[in-house]
């Protein structure tokens, strides 16, 4: 990889943060059939064309994309989003925990603002930052793109930061609808996991809501 460019996708055994190829190694020892490794994007059959919609999510979880191999798949927030998107339309077929369930996408991508599953699922500024170029080359490469879901602040953040705006000008907020000066939308909510249920903070009611919100852009 040249200094200056960088794919829309990180190599799968990535070497860019030090902390986070540490712990991969640590898990490839304890986890030898998990994927281990920079987790892809995962989008419509039609491929880049194809999407107007993506969803930024935080980062790989340990025993989910990083044991799967296809973001959000295998845990607790998989669940939950994918049960939502299907009932919105966004997916078909039939979701199962497993990258070979057969399901997929409509006109939705997803990705994370960190390809790299983090010790304890919190990613460092200095990884978010690394990682930022292939969120910000994943971007453009989706020349059809509309609209945007960010899950959580630090996805928000970083993907304001990707589209070189200033944070006070786009606060996050759960249900928060932002136009973005090159005419697309991004629209925030709370991350889709478990404790965030667990604590009511995000209902599957208030999750619901927002997908329906991104999908009246599309």
């Amino acid at each position: 990889m040249s200094k200056d460019y960088y794919p829309p996708e990180a190599d799968r055994d990535c070497l860019l943060c030090p902390r986070l190829v540490e712990f991969r190694r640590e898990n490839q020892q304890k986890f030898p059939d998990f994927f281990n490794g920079a987790v892809p994007s995962y989008g419509p059959a039609g491929g880049d064309t194809a999407v107007e919609f993506l969803i930024i999510g935080l980062a790989p979880g340990l025993k989910g994309a990083n044991w799967s191999g296809r973001p959000f798949t295998g845990d607790y927030a998989g669940d939950l989003l994918y049960d939502v998107l299907l009932e919105a339309g966004l997916a078909s077929g039939t979701y199962d925990r497993h990258p070979d369930d057969g399901m997929e996408l409509r006109k939705t991508m997803i990705t994370n603002a960190v390809r790299c599953v983090p010790p304890q699922n919190k990613p460092i500024g200095a990884e978010i930052n690394t990682c930022r170029p292939f969120l910000v080359s994943r971007i453009e490469s989706l020349k059809n793109l509309k609209v945007m879901m960010c899950l959580g602040k630090i996805s928000h953040d970083s993907t304001i930061k990707t589209l070189g705006l200033k944070l006070k000008d786009y606060p996050f907020g759960h249900g928060a609808i932002h136009s973005l000066p090159d005419g697309k939308t991004l629209i925030d909510s709370y991350h889709c996991s478990r404790y965030n249920v667990n604590t009511n903070r995000l209902t599957r009611d208030m999750f619901m809501d927002v997908v329906k919100t991104c999908r009246t852009y599309l």
